[in-house]
Parts: C-alpha cells; structure tokens; sequence
C-alpha cells in the first residue's frame, strides 16, 4: 500500500500475527512494523551479502516526511557503497554534551537571543550530569531522575522548561539519525495537574509593590515599568536606550526581542518616562546593566519581598514577577479600556478575521489607556480618589 499519514494510523496486526510489516508502494523497502501494540518506521536494505534491518522511531513521535527522509538516506549510503550501521556506530558514542552542542550551533540563527541564551543555561545546568553519557544510551528514568532533581534545585517551572529543551535536542536528533527514541516523551511533565496562573495583586498589594520599589534599585525601576507597561520581563530588564526616544516618549522594541515576534510600539505614559530619565547613564547602550542585560531577578525578588514584609508588616501572598503584567491588562478592563485596545497595550498579536483586515496600530487609543492606568496605579499609592471610573 501506498503509506499516508492516514492510512499509517489505521493499520492494526492482520489476524494470527504478532509481528508484521506493511511496505510502501512509493518507496521500496521502507514501512511500518507492527509488533504487539507498537507501531514502527522501518527501513531494510541489503550491504554485500548482508540484510539489514533498521527501525527509524514509533510513527507518533517520527513524521512520515521525517521517516522517509532517512529512509532515502539510508538507501542513498548503501549506493555510495557506505553501511549505514557501521556509520550509526560511530555516532552512538556521541555524547549528550557533544549533541547539546551540535544541536545549538544548528539552532542558533533560528532562535531568539533570549531564548537561545536560556537553552544554553538549561542544558549546562539542569544536564549537567548526563552530559557524559552516549546520547543512545540515556533511557527514560536517566530523565526523570534528574527532572526530580530539578524540580527540588530548581522548581517546576524552570524543570519544565529543561524538560522541554531536552525533548526538542532528541527530536532534533532523531531527524538527524543520531537517536532512536525521545526518552523524555514517556516521562511525567513538571507542571502536571497546576492550573494556569491566575494571580492578580489588588490595589492594596499594587501600592505595597510600589512603594517598596521607592530607592534607586534597578530592579526597582523595573518593577514599576513592568507594573506600568505590562510588558514582559526580559523587555524591560534587556530595555536599550536606543530603543526609547525620551522626547517623543516613544517605546520601540524590534520583534527580534518579542516572544511573539511582533515589534512593540508603545507610547509610554508620564510616570514611566519620569522613571526613565531618572536611571544614570552608564557605558554602552543597557539601560539597567553595563554590558548586557540585568540579571539576578531570584535574589531581586527575595529583598523586594523583605522590603514589602518591613513596610507593611506582613507578606503578600504568594506572587510572581510576570503576575504584574497580568494586574496590568486586568485593571486596563477594569478601568474601562476597550478589550481589543487592551490586547494590544500588552502587544498580543491580533486574530481572526480582524488579524486579516485591521492593519490599524491604534497607537493614539494605547497611549490614552496607558495614561488612565498610570493615574490609577498612582492613586492609589496616594491614596487618592482615582479619576478613572473602575467597573465591578
């Protein structure tokens, strides 16, 4: 039969079989096997007077294109008067830190700065003791001892995100033929059974927060642009005064440093400016670092929760940076912002048929809703009547 994505998912073992082969029409020697309840690619050739046969990974973690890929490849080896095995031998010494290293270098005018830069520390951190062991030979409890670990080390969120760099190396590797199997598939997920986050700090907490940033840390001026902004984190702390024109009060950040890679436009409202202007001058184009970005953000967080525990005598409830930018887009509604302007203050991307034919930037309307939130954050730091009507 001609093997397709569909008709792949109906084959089942034929009656009385407990192993079997279903070949492609389209290409000679290349198909599935079935064997009890798994369902494999497979490739056969012929080296001398040799029959090989080799499984190319379970059809739902290897594509069909994929598969095929490698069958060819294969083929095309044995043409060249090259076995394959023997040449799949040599790579099965390849060790995970040599494959973290080959799958970087291949992904890195692919991935954003941001997001490569962090690839690298969860490889060289969370893996770090595997990086010795031959890539073939890791097995599914290699990975989830050592995400147990990282959960304890790290907490589930950054052993989520480890876990996530590690199935996208074995799934990179298995195109490239250096693996079998993704062990990390079978494991169990970090984040398995949390709800999304839903933190949302109130007025009281929102002025607790901000008058704990009141000294001249840097990662004070952070927290009240990120409070003011809701931009992301990493936006705000890697900010580059290239990217701010202090005259226009324009905020200009190319796509290459947005999660969604949309350019953020954002006309900042007065007290963000202030905050702006008051951060010194340094060497090179940082605004919060000398030459990269601000960085430290977990001992950050522990003096500013210190800081809100000695002015307000007790503690707020558990909180996140990122949960500021959710406060922010929150209270835009609350503060009577329309919703579509509201998603673009945040700079989520458009959808549906509006994505298609609304080019507008509404850049007048953000501006307006950033400056009716920045009244509101600062009345009630003030204690002062806000002049914004608040809805339930």
């Amino acid at each position: 039969m001609k093997l397709t994505k569909e008709a792949v998912a109906t084959l089942i073992l034929p009656p009385g079989k407990t192993d079997h082969f279903e070949w492609d029409y389209s290409l000679p020697s290349f198909g599935v096997r079935l064997r009890g309840q798994a369902k494999n690619w497979a490739v056969q050739y012929r080296v001398g007077r040799r029959q090989r046969r080799e499984s190319l990974g379970d059809v739902r973690q290897v594509s069909l294109e994929d598969a095929r890929k490698i069958a060819r490849q294969r083929f095309a080896q044995v043409q060249l008067g090259i076995d394959p095995t023997a040449e799949r031998r040599q790579d099965a010494a390849l060790t995970l830190k040599q494959a973290i290293d080959r799958y970087l270098d291949a992904r890195r005018d692919r991935l954003r700065p941001n997001t490569f830069q962090a690839a690298v520390r969860y490889f060289a951190v969370h893996w770090k003791p595997l990086h010795s062991r031959p890539l073939d030979a890791i097995k599914r409890a290699d990975v989830a001892a050592v995400l147990q670990n990282s959960i304890k080390d790290h907490g589930r969120t950054s052993a989520a995100r480890a876990r996530g760099n590690l199935s996208a190396l074995f799934g990179w590797a298995m195109r490239e033929g250096l693996a079998e199997t993704n062990p990390t598939l079978a494991t169990n997920h970090p984040l398995e059974g949390m709800t999304c986050r839903e933190r949302v700090l109130d007025d009281d907490e929102i002025a607790a927060v901000w008058r704990a940033t009141a000294d001249a840390e840097r990662s004070s001026h952070i927290i009240r642009l990120l409070l003011l902004t809701g931009c992301r984190r990493d936006e705000i702390s890697a900010l580059r005064w290239t990217e701010i024109n202090l005259e226009t009060g324009l905020l200009t950040i190319s796509g290459e440093r947005i999660k969604n890679h949309r350019a953020l436009e954002l006309p900042l409202p007065g007290p963000a400016l202030a905050i702006l202007r008051s951060v010194p001058r340094r060497d090179g184009d940082f605004v919060f670092g000398k030459s990269n970005a601000f960085s430290g953000w977990s001992a950050a967080k522990l003096r500013l929760d210190a800081k809100i525990v000695m002015a307000e005598g007790r503690p707020l409830a558990a909180w996140r940076v990122h949960d500021l930018r959710r406060t922010m887009r929150t209270n835009l509604g609350r503060i009577g912002v329309a919703p579509h302007i509201a998603e673009l203050a945040i700079n989520h991307v458009k959808g549906g048929v509006q994505a298609v034919y609304d080019k507008h930037r509404y850049g007048r309307e953000i501006g307006a809703a950033l400056a009716l939130w920045a009244d509101h954050v600062l009345a009630v730091v003030e204690g002062r009547e806000s002049n914004v009507a608040l809805s339930a």
